[in-house]
């Protein structure tokens, strides 16, 4: 095997495993938020929800687009767990809010998260570094 052949090995193999442990990490996701009868999506808008934001904010935080944001947020305000409210200083702009009921499912569901690793085998120092490259990663995937 010559070296570009090893090293386009390599680059496939890590790839399948960065995508291996994606989809596990979506179906160990989708599992407990089912539980809270939520979508990941949902459970993710209601994570990323620490305060009043706008629907461009929480869709940064969420990694999407606003108008997928939208979707989302549509489906919680029905549900009566994010309500909108004027903006305080914006008049054209809308800030997202929970609502009691709100705060009290994303407690659920910080809790259920927390009860155990999303990457088992791991001691709690490795999850960290395998983070911490995760995030070096994809900055500089995006920043080429």
């Amino acid at each position: 095997m010559t070296m570009s052949e090893a090293q386009a090995t390599a680059q496939w193999e890590l790839g399948k495993l960065v995508h291996d442990l994606d989809m596990e990490s979506n179906a160990w996701m989708r599992e407990r938020v089912t539980q809270l009868g939520l979508t990941v999506a949902q459970a993710s808008a209601l994570r990323e929800l620490t305060g009043p934001m706008t629907m461009r904010e929480l869709a940064g935080q969420m990694s999407c687009e606003p108008s997928n944001a939208t979707v989302v947020i549509d489906k919680l305000e029905s549900l009566q767990l994010i309500e909108r409210r004027s903006h305080p200083t914006d008049r054209r702009a809308k800030q997202l809010h929970l609502t009691p009921d709100g705060a009290e499912r994303r407690k659920r569901l910080l809790k259920l998260l927390s009860q155990e690793p999303v990457v088992v085998g791991l001691t709690p120092q490795e999850q960290d570094v395998l983070q911490n490259l995760l995030r070096r990663a994809i900055a500089a995937r995006q920043a080429s």
